[in-house]
């Protein structure tokens, strides 16, 4: 399983980024996929999700109704909508998947075994 996470970079706060975790159609179509960060001397936390087998989707609290998950099967590709960013939304950006039978996608970084390279993202006050 290979994950390719893009689209990371510098923004002043109340500003929009798009990331996006491109992968195989395999993955994509069989795999629940999300999208996890980690600030510097935190732990790696979760950020959202989509079950494959439900579709559906699970936001952290601290980013609901600012972020949302869409996906482009067309490329093979999940985006991670950020809107409305906030200093502390500041952190380097994974892309994870998992493979599970779960019908909820699934919030711990531990139940993720296929993770893609980080992307940082920066949001200035």
């Amino acid at each position: 399983v290979q994950l390719q996470a893009s689209g990371g970079g510098l923004v002043q706060a109340g500003g929009s980024l798009r990331l996006s975790c491109a992968t195989s159609v395999r993955t994509f179509t069989l795999y629940t996929m999300g999208w996890f960060r980690q600030a510097p001397g935190k732990e790696r936390e979760f950020v959202a999700a989509r079950c494959y087998r439900s579709g559906l989707i699970g936001y952290a609290d601290s980013v609901k109704g600012r972020f949302t998950i869409s996906r482009d099967s067309a490329n093979n590709t999940m985006y991670l909508q950020m809107n409305s960013l906030k200093p502390e939304d500041t952190a380097v950006y994974y892309c994870a998947a998992e493979g599970s039978s779960n019908w909820s996608p699934r919030r711990r970084a531990s139940e993720y075994p296929y993770w893609g390279q980080g992307t940082q993202v920066t949001v200035s006050s």
